[in-house]
């Protein structure tokens, strides 16, 4: 039905403020729109045809209309944002962190809180810093609080009533909140409050407060614990000073945006200003197909709408040009963020020179994207896309293997791909345990638990989770695979099948097999995803059977460490030398227990 068909029901909507989404022949969203008036927004689409090829195409595809009226603009906004969210319509400015950032969680939210790495940030009450890159950054920066003010690492339910304390505690990692004696809750509060100001970067502040405690407890002569809040300090004020400081203090907190966007998609640049110093530049992207016919302006303002779906913006927001929306964003931020937030738009000195740089850093971030070698990756993965007939593009890709020798050293891979290019540092190994029963493992078991043990953690981690999930094989392998998901509650995962031989793509909800041409890029990445993940595979299973060769039967004999075995050997002279010793001789070797061990051991019948 096209757009001039719902003429009739365009005329009776209100005029009033809201949100209208429109659908096609199908049922699915596929635009989400808010308007001041209703009425006249929708009825401006009327005489929009040739405006652009992807409004033509919006138009041509609509065959439904809702409309959800709202008390303001603010609140339409809001909704449009969720909504654009929950649904992903395909002819919204869809935009995505171009990389998977870590995060740290202080789980302000428990009764004793933890430090966790984590790749998403939700409104549920806990403290996030970040993000952080690479991600042995994040985990540095988690272990540096653990050793400076003692915030546990374990999940135990903390009610103080434990025995005595764990190994944290004697390597002193842990202030032992578990048992009441050792650590009251207040204390506990004060290193929970310290990590706080050490993560949010108040590090003036913070070093204040460890001063005033290292003199209270130098001068109630508790030197030992003056001695490390001084060498906490000393660390604090290291970190303080190799911090970036990136233009004027009189810059305060703010965020800078700039937009390029061309035919390769769109690319935001977000410098992220605290306290005069930039702590942090963030990338944003966009696909063609999400902002064909859309301008800066456009981009913009989808790019702030979901920027802050999921984080607290400062008071001010800078941007290179002006939004036509920006009182209604204004209200928005200002509401979510409890103070009152500015879009502004700078034209000189130090403000301007800001966002001048991250307009150089979004130009360049879209050279790079849109040179000849992405753009073929791109086109690959769109293909694969179509033809497997997924509802999203599969921008990461994660793809298993298994690798054996007669059942033995069974061990699996996973290699990881994104916009197309493979993630080496993303890539992960595994030693299969489990052998189905059968007395050694088989593939099918082997790939079951290698995919329940990968997303088992990332369902702790938080993510980020594939678009798409390549498993080395065919029906069998697949189905284990989905097994996997299953037990999981990951049932929206997508997993194919790529067998070796025939080089035949097969998927659970296709009786047939899915044949694509030789020359195929979207083959081409299947196939390099595969080799990798199998070279990958082949190469730890080599390393394992090396091990296992190396090993000596002395391995297995209690107490028996490497040291020990190079002096048993060295004395011996071999293994049989060993085997004929006498106790005395072992004895005056390597000791009364450890010989009578080996006497034992040699003794057993095998």
């Amino acid at each position: 039905m096209p757009i001039g068909d719902l003429k009739r029901q365009i005329a009776r909507l209100p005029e009033q403020p809201g949100v209208y989404l429109f659908a096609n022949c199908n049922g699915d969203t596929i635009y989400v729109g808010k308007a001041r008036t209703l009425r006249d927004r929708v009825r401006s689409y009327m005489s929009a045809h040739g405006t652009n090829p992807r409004m033509d195409a919006l138009l041509n595809e609509i065959a439904g209309l809702e409309v959800i009226v709202t008390d303001s603009v603010v609140e339409a906004l809001a909704l449009e944002n969720h909504l654009i969210k929950q649904r992903s319509p395909k002819y919204n400015v869809l935009l995505r962190d171009d990389k998977n950032y870590s995060y740290l969680q202080l789980t302000t939210n428990e009764s004793c809180p933890r430090v966790l790495v984590t790749r998403r940030v939700e409104r549920d009450g806990a403290f996030y810093a970040g993000p952080f890159l690479p991600t042995r950054l994040a985990r540095r920066t988690m272990s540096l609080t653990h050793r400076l003010f003692g915030i546990r690492s374990c999940n135990e339910i903390i009610t103080g009533r434990r025995g005595r304390p764990c190994l944290e505690y004697d390597i002193k990692r842990c202030i032992a909140p578990c048992v009441a004696e050792l650590c009251s809750s207040e204390r506990y509060a004060r290193a929970v409050e310290d990590t706080r100001l050490f993560l949010a970067g108040r590090n003036d502040e913070l070093i204040r407060q460890l001063a005033t405690r290292m003199r209270d407890v130098a001068e109630a002569e508790r030197f030992e614990e003056a001695a490390h809040w001084r060498d906490a300090i000393r660390t604090v004020e290291t970190l303080r000073d190799r911090q970036q400081k990136m233009s004027t203090a009189k810059l305060g907190d703010r965020d800078v945006f700039s937009a390029r966007v061309g035919p390769a998609g769109a690319v935001i640049q977000v410098f992220q200003m605290r306290r005069g110093r930039v702590i942090e530049r963030i990338e944003l992207v966009a696909d063609t197909t999400t902002v064909r016919g859309s301008d800066e302006a456009d981009v913009l303002q989808a790019g702030l709408q979901q920027f802050y779906e999921e984080r607290q913006a400062p008071p001010e927001i800078h941007v290179p040009v002006t939004l036509s929306d920006r009182d209604a964003l204004e209200g928005w931020l200002s509401l979510r963020g409890g103070g009152r937030v500015r879009v502004v738009v700078p034209k000189r000195g130090d403000k301007r020179g800001l966002l001048d740089l991250a307009a150089r850093n979004a130009a360049l971030a879209y050279e790079t994207r849109a040179s000849d070698d992405v753009a073929a990756h791109r086109a690959a993965v769109e293909t694969l896309r179509e033809a497997l007939g997924l509802a999203a593009t599969p921008h990461r890709i994660e793809c298993f293997d298994i690798s054996t020798f007669q059942g033995s050293e069974t061990v699996g891979a996973m290699v990881v791909s994104e916009h197309g290019q493979m993630v080496r540092g993303e890539y992960r190994k595994y030693r299969v345990r489990y052998d189905g029963g059968t007395g050694h493992p088989d593939d099918f078991a082997a790939m079951r638990e290698v995919v329940l043990r990968r997303y088992r953690r990332l369902l702790e981690e938080g993510g980020p989770f594939p678009d798409l999930v390549v498993i080395d094989g065919g029906k069998a392998q697949l189905s284990a695979a989905y097994g996997a998901f299953s037990e999981l509650g990951l049932g929206n995962l997508v997993a194919v099948g790529l067998a070796k031989r025939e080089e035949l793509v097969v998927m659970r909800d296709r009786p047939d097999p899915i044949v694509m041409p030789s020359s195929s890029g979207a083959l081409h990445l299947l196939q390099r995803m595969r080799d990798e993940a199998h070279r990958f595979a082949v190469t730890f299973h080599r390393q394992a059977r090396t091990k296992r060769n190396l090993r000596s039967e002395l391995d297995e004999v209690p107490g028996v460490g490497p040291r020990r075995r190079r002096q048993l050997l060295s004395r011996f002279g071999s293994l049989a030398g060993v085997r004929r010793a006498t106790r005395e001789e072992l004895t005056a070797a390597v000791g009364a227990g450890i010989a009578d061990a080996i006497l034992a051991y040699f003794a057993m019948p095998r």
